[in-house]
């Protein structure tokens, strides 16, 4: 190497020195990386209990302008007590009927419910907005 492109090289960081170093601070980055990665995996697959909870519209009757019948189906580990809200909509999609209900344990994995619902106006439909673990 001439005298011009070692002073040059020293000036602008690129001696064997310097390259020996980042490739050293790649690797300890990468590394890192990987354990935090790792890690992160290993706690959200191993550590966290999976929560076992589906539930599904099913069907909904109209029975009159002031209520609304709602069937659902819930499936959960046995044992587990839940909480779902229903609701019923009407033409523009506003809220017209709203319930909470609570359900106890049960031994079986999966169960159909039919949830009566009083509405303030005429609905269109009655779902289920959302069940969740108590």
């Amino acid at each position: 190497m001439s005298e011009s492109t070692k002073r040059l090289a020293n000036r602008y960081g690129q001696t064997p020195q310097n390259a020996a170093r980042s490739k050293i601070f790649g690797w300890v980055a990468a590394g890192g990386f990987a354990v935090i990665l790792g890690a992160w995996l290993w706690w959200g697959a191993v550590l966290e209990t999976p929560s076992q909870l589906q539930y599904r519209d099913v069907a909904h009757t109209i029975v009159s302008e002031t209520n609304v019948v709602v069937n659902y189906e819930v499936t959960t580990a046995p044992g587990t007590p839940i909480t779902c809200a229903v609701q019923a909509l009407n033409a523009s999609y506003g809220i017209v009927g709203w319930l909470i209900v609570d359900i106890q344990p049960s031994d079986r994995w999966t169960r159909v419910f039919e949830t009566p619902l009083r509405t303030s106006e005429p609905a269109v439909t009655g779902l289920l907005y959302e069940c969740w673990l108590t």
